[in-house]
C-alpha cells in the first residue's frame, strides 16, 4: 500500500479528466468527489472504482459533456434525464435541485433516468444533510444479486441512503442490499481475506466467507435474506416509475456494463416542520439511549451511521489515503 495525499489524489484525476476532454468544472466535480470519497474510506467507490470510471468514458457510457435536463415537474416532483452525462455530476445536480424543491415545498423528491453510477450514495447524503435537509435517495443497478431461493441475479444491488442532520456534521445511512458489497469483497480478495460473516454463495450452492468464491459465483447474499430481496424489488420499481427511466432487467439485457440507470433523490427542509426547535435535543438522546447499549463485547463498539467514516476520514488527512500500489501505478499511467 502507498498513502497519497487528498490534494495529490485530487489533481491525479484532474489531469485524467481533462486530458479526456472533460469541461474544467466537471473534472474537478468529479476529481473532488472521488479523492473525498476515498478519503472517508469508501475505497471501493473513490479510487479504487476510478479506472472504472475511465474506462466508461472511454466505451461512450458516460458522456463529459452532457447534462442532465429536466422533462416534467408535477408540484415538489419532477423527472430528468440524465443524459449519460457522468453519474457524480448529475447526482450532485439533482441533490441541489431537490433542495430547492424542498425550501418551495416542505418536501422535494426528483427522479433522474438515464444516468451513470452516482459512486458512493452516501456522499450526497451528506452533502444535503451538512445543509439542514433530511434526505433519502436511492438508486437501481444492473443485476448483481440473486432473490432469496433463486440462483440466476434478476435483482440489483441497489444501494440506499437516508441522512440528516448532526451537529456539525450528520448521521448518514449508506447500504447496498447485499450483506458486503462487490467493492468490500474484491478489496478484501486483494488483501487475501475472509468476510467476517457469510456474504454469499459458492459453486456448491453453499453460504461462504470467502470473497474469491463469491465473487466467482456472482451471487452475493442479500441483507435478511429474503426481506433484502424484497427491499430491492421494490427500489428498483420506484426508481423506474418515477423516473420513465430503465429497470434493472432493462439495464442488464443493453450489455455486461452498468450504464443508463435510474435514480431518486428526496430532501425535506426540517426547519418548516413546528418541532424544528426540539429536533436538535430529540436527536441526542436517541443517541444517547442508543451508544448506551451493553456491549457483547467489553472492547467492542457501537457506532451509529457514519460516525466511522469521520474518524477514517480525520486519520487520512493526517497519515494519507492509503491505496493499492498496483492501483495507483495503474492510474499515473491513464
Amino acid at each position: 500500500m502507498v498513502a497519497i495525499r487528498l490534494d495529490d489524489m485530487k489533481q491525479q484525476f484532474i489531469r485524467i479528466l481533462t486530458k479526456m476532454d472533460f469541461p474544467e468544472d466537471k473534472a474537478q466535480t468529479c476529481a473532488r468527489i472521488f479523492a473525498e470519497n476515498s478519503l472517508d474510506g469508501i475505497y471501493s467507490h473513490g479510487v479504487n472504482r476510478f479506472p472504472r470510471f475511465v474506462e466508461y468514458v472511454q466505451k461512450g457510457y458516460i458522456n463529459p459533456h452532457a447534462k442532465a435536463e429536466k422533462v416534467a415537474s408535477m408540484g415538489g416532483i419532477e423527472q430528468w434525464d440524465g443524459k449519460l452525462a457522468p453519474g457524480p455530476t448529475n447526482a450532485l445536480l439533482a441533490s441541489e435541485r431537490v433542495m430547492q424543491l424542498a425550501l418551495e415545498n416542505g418536501i422535494g423528491l426528483l427522479a433522474l433516468g438515464n444516468t451513470n453510477h452516482w459512486m458512493r450514495g452516501g456522499t450526497y447524503g451528506w452533502h444535503c444533510a451538512q445543509k439542514g435537509f433530511a434526505f433519502i435517495g436511492w438508486t437501481n443497478t444492473i443485476a448483481n444479486l440473486p432473490a432469496w431461493g433463486a440462483k440466476e441475479c434478476k435483482l440489483g444491488n441497489n444501494p440506499l441512503v437516508f441522512a440528516i442532520p448532526y451537529q456539525d456534521e450528520a448521521i448518514v445511512l449508506d447500504m447496498a442490499m447485499s450483506q458486503y458489497s462487490y467493492g468490500k469483497m474484491e478489496d478484501l480478495q486483494r488483501k487475501n481475506e475472509q468476510l467476517p460473516l457469510p456474504g454469499g454463495f459458492n459453486e456448491k450452492d453453499e453460504l461462504s466467507t470467502l470473497p474469491g468464491e463469491i465473487l466467482e459465483t456472482r451471487r452475493p447474499l442479500p441483507i435478511g435474506y429474503w426481506k433484502g430481496a424484497g427491499l430491492s424489488l421494490m427500489l428498483d420499481l420506484l426508481a423506474t416509475i418515477l423516473s420513465a427511466g430503465l429497470s434493472t432487467s432493462q439495464i442488464t439485457r443493453q450489455s455486461q456494463d452498468e450504464y443508463g440507470i435510474s435514480q431518486i433523490f428526496v430532501a425535506i427542509d426540517l426547519k418548516q416542520l413546528p418541532n424544528f426547535p426540539a429536533i436538535e435535543k430529540t436527536v441526542q438522546t436517541i443517541l444517547d439511549d442508543f451508544l448506551e447499549a451493553e456491549k457483547t463485547d467489553p472492547d467492542g463498539s457501537i457506532r451509529y451511521p457514519g460516525q466511522h467514516t469521520i474518524k477514517t476520514r480525520m486519520k487520512n488527512l493526517k497519515s494519507g489515503i492509503p491505496v493499492s500500489e498496483q492501483i495507483w501505478n495503474e492510474i499515473l499511467g491513464l
